[in-house]
Parts: structure tokens; C-alpha cells; sequence
């Protein structure tokens, strides 16, 4: 009996194919409905009651000087960047003039004041009138007042420094003629240095809730330092925000300068126990409800749960009230909204250490 190899091959051959194709179809029908979500852990509002701020440090007196008497600045005694101490001459105009109308009302004061120790020693001894006498005395404290004047002004062709720190520049070069509180000069405290930074509205209402505070430099990895409020503006500028100034201690560390950046981070106390914290992206709106999905371990389902925002938070997260939800459980971080109430998911696997990424 003779067989047709070529009937039996093509039977063969479709079948093996209809294998592969129910095979593949199934598989891609399980890839179809794997769904990778990224998860995270509902936690209680007072374990992340900080927020973080970028801030410029500056100077804790930053000034500049000015000759309080016109003239022509005659020398500056100082480099730019010297440190000074308070009450060290800085710069000084030309006295010449000053000192000129000074001697002249020297020599007038010396002989006005003759002339009323006379008249008062008559009226002593009555041998003069009151109206003489209160002449006398009037022209006496005019010419004092003058004089004590002139004097000022003489002292005042001089500039010293208000306190000890540094000379950050100076804005005229000798021999250029200045007006009177014209600045001539930038000097900087050398105390400890302040940051400053600026609050939103939504943190600034909640100021009295502010209990501890630090900053952190890039310059300075591993170092903290601790801050101490000093005020918060109570008007908004045109940005709408806050600025808060903090004192920096600066104790056993690098001293940061004026201009650096830095990163403040400010931690508050809570006032309501029940109030949990969720990551931003995890709540989802329907009907001016808002909901987010919790992951049950179980049965890898998800359920949606209705929540109550209170308020966000400067890190990604939100502050939330739920019934339903506890510290503990794990809900969808985010890709809410193309999931739907009972879908089966998967937990996207942690970044490796040493594969970040999944370079490798």
C-alpha cells in the first residue's frame, strides 16, 4: 500500500501551526493583562511634617556707608574684602574747608563768649539790665550751637566702621567728589550669617505650627545647621510670598558665606491626629469627589477609597482624611487613571542598587 507523504504532511502541519498560534495568543493575553503599578505605603501625617525650601545665605548686617558732609574724598584707608574692626577709619574727605569755617567760628564763639561773661558778672553785681543779660545769654548759646556745628561737621569728613567685619567695596576712588549720604562704601557683618527664604501663602497661615529648623549646603556634604527664627514678614510681595529670616549656627563648622545656596528644611507639628499622607499622584477626581486605589496584598486587586485632601506638601506628598484607609496600608502611587475598581495588578519591582536604571 502506497502512502501520500504529501497528504499526511500538510494535516500535520496545520495542526502543529493552530498549537502555535493558541499558544502565543495566550500569552499575549496574560502579558495583555499584567499591569505593572508602582505602590506606596499611607503614612501618619506627623511622620512627614517637614518641607523644604531653597535659600540664599546673607550677611547679618549688610550696609553701606555714606560721609554724612559733602567734599572731595581725599583717601580710602582700606582694601575691598579687609577685615575691619569697629571704629577703624575707612575713608576721609578734604578737611581743608571744613576746618577753615571751623576756625573762624572758633574765634567768633571766643570773643562772643568773652563779651557775655562780662555783661552776666555786671548784672551780678546789678550794674547792668535784665535785657542786657538775657542778650548775653541768648548770643552766648547761639554761638555754641554754631560752633559745636562746625565741629560735627569737621568729625564727620571722616568715616569709620559702624562694627567689626569686612569691606566688600568701595563705590568712589580718592580725589572724586561725593554728595552728602551718597553711599561710598559696602561693609558686611562678620557675625553669623542668616538665610533667607520665601513662603507660599499656604505655609505662611500655618507658621505657628513651625518647631524646628535646619539647612543644608552642597559645599558642605554630611554637615547640618541648625537655624533659630529671627522674623517672617507679615506682607506678601508681588510674588505673593513670605520672606522668612533664620539665624545660623554655625558651631565646630564651615562658615557658609553671604550668597551661597542653600536647602531649609522646616518641620511643624501637626495638630490633627487623624490626618494621613499619601503621595500626590496617587488621588484621582470623579464627580468632585476625591478618591485614590488601595493595593490589597492578598489578591493583588485593587479597591477604590474615597478620601478627603487637606492640603499638599512641599515633598510630592499630600495631607488626607479616610475612614477607610490606616498608616500601614499600600495604595497605587501612580497611572490612577487608567485603572479601574478591581483591577488585578502587579508591583513594580524596586530599582536594583547596583542597576539604576535597568541599564544592566
Amino acid at each position: 500500500m502506497r502512502i501520500d507523504m504529501k497528504h499526511l504532511f500538510y494535516p500535520l502541519f496545520n495542526l502543529l501551526l493552530l498549537c502555535l498560534l493558541t499558544a502565543c495568543g495566550g500569552a499575549k493575553k496574560e502579558t495583555q493583562q499584567q499591569v505593572l503599578v508602582k505602590l506606596d505605603t499611607v503614612k501618619q501625617a506627623s511622620q512627614l511634617s517637614h518641607r523644604q525650601y531653597p535659600g540664599k545665605v546673607k550677611a547679618a548686617q549688610d550696609i553701606s556707608l555714606a560721609f554724612r558732609v559733602s567734599g572731595t574724598l581725599q583717601r580710602i584707608a582700606v582694601e575691598d574684602g579687609a577685615r575691619v574692626r569697629q571704629g577703624q577709619l575707612l575713608a576721609e574727605l578734604d578737611p581743608t574747608d571744613y576746618q577753615v569755617q571751623l576756625d573762624a567760628t572758633e574765634a567768633e564763639y571766643r570773643q562772643i563768649k568773652a563779651d557775655a561773661e562780662r555783661v552776666m558778672g555786671l548784672y551780678a553785681d546789678s550794674a547792668t539790665t535784665a535785657s542786657q543779660y538775657d542778650k548775653a545769654v541768648y548770643g552766648l548759646k547761639q554761638i555754641t550751637a554754631k560752633y559745636r556745628h562746625h565741629q560735627d561737621q569737621l568729625s564727620y569728613t571722616r568715616l569709620y566702621a559702624p562694627f567689626d567685619g569686612y569691606v566688600q567695596k568701595h563705590l568712589f576712588e580718592a580725589h572724586e567728589t561725593v554728595g552728602a549720604g551718597m553711599p561710598v562704601m559696602a561693609m558686611i557683618g562678620g557675625g553669623e550669617p542668616e538665610v533667607e527664604i520665601n513662603l507660599p501663602a499656604a505655609e505662611y497661615i500655618h507658621r505657628d505650627r513651625f518647631s524646628n529648623y535646619h539647612c543644608t549646603f552642597q559645599l558642605y556634604p554630611g554637615e547640618r545647621y541648625p537655624l533659630k527664627l529671627i522674623s517672617i514678614t507679615p506682607k506678601a510681595n508681588a510674588n505673593q510670598l513670605y520672606t522668612m529670616r533664620l539665624l545660623i549656627d554655625c558651631k565646630g563648622k564651615p562658615l557658609p558665606s553671604p550668597g551661597m545656596n542653600t536647602m531649609v528644611t522646616i518641620q511643624s507639628e501637626e495638630q490633627d491626629d487623624e490626618l494621613l499622607s499619601v503621595p500626590g499622584t496617587a488621588l484621582f477626581e470623579e464627580g468632585n469627589q476625591s478618591y485614590l486605589y488601595r493595593y490589597a496584598t492578598a489578591d493583588r486587586h485593587i479597591h477604590r477609597m474615597k478620601v478627603e485632601p487637606v492640603r499638599a506638601l512641599s515633598n510630592g506628598r499630600i495631607l488626607i482624611r479616610a475612614t477607610a484607609l490606616q498608616e500601614g496600608d499600600v495604595v497605587v502611587a501612580t497611572g490612577v487613571h487608567h485603572l479601574q475598581e478591581g483591577t488585578q495588578v502587579t508591583p513594580m519591582p524596586a530599582p536594583s542598587a547596583s542597576n539604576v536604571g535597568g541599564l544592566l
